[in-house]
């Protein structure tokens, strides 16, 4: 009798792992516009950062990738997608549900980003945005130091 309530109460919170787990480990430092966003992976090497986004059937033309006024990164995409007459004559969808419609995804950049050598390519369904990272030296060279009057 004891076992059958414990497992009953297995069943009936068999989710609560998960949450857990999106509690430990959670990205809320990367504010999401929307609940359908794909999937981005963030990579840091010695010389680059590298962001890669899940984007399968998008083209390079559905992304906007920028630096906006507060020096983020803005990786945006909009799909648009058109009526094709000739496939609504003898089909009709009853289900419809692999594409994003509106997305955009603002990231702070370090401050050892070279902002001037961004690159971003679009293959295989996968946006790979490179953020090459300034040199030390660089770096020195960019910092402003304010005379005291």
């Amino acid at each position: 009798m004891k076992e059958d309530l414990i497992m009953n109460l297995i069943r009936r919170n068999q989710n609560w792992l998960p949450e857990v787990f999106n509690d430990l480990f959670s990205n809320d430092w990367m504010l999401r516009a929307n609940a359908t966003a794909p999937a981005i992976n963030v990579i840091e090497s010695d010389s680059e950062y590298r962001i890669e986004v899940a984007a399968p059937g998008m083209t390079k033309d559905d992304f906007c990738v920028r630096i906006d006024d507060e020096n983020n990164l803005v990786i945006s995409m909009e799909k648009k997608i058109e009526n094709n007459p000739e496939n609504s004559k003898n089909a009709l969808y009853l289900r419809r549900e692999f594409s994003y419609s509106k997305f955009e995804q603002k990231m702070i950049l370090p401050k050892n980003a070279d902002k001037e050598k961004i690159v971003a390519k679009m293959e295989h369904g996968v946006l790979d945005v490179s953020i090459p990272k300034l040199k030390e030296q660089d770096l020195k060279k960019n910092m402003k130091v304010i005379e005291i009057c």
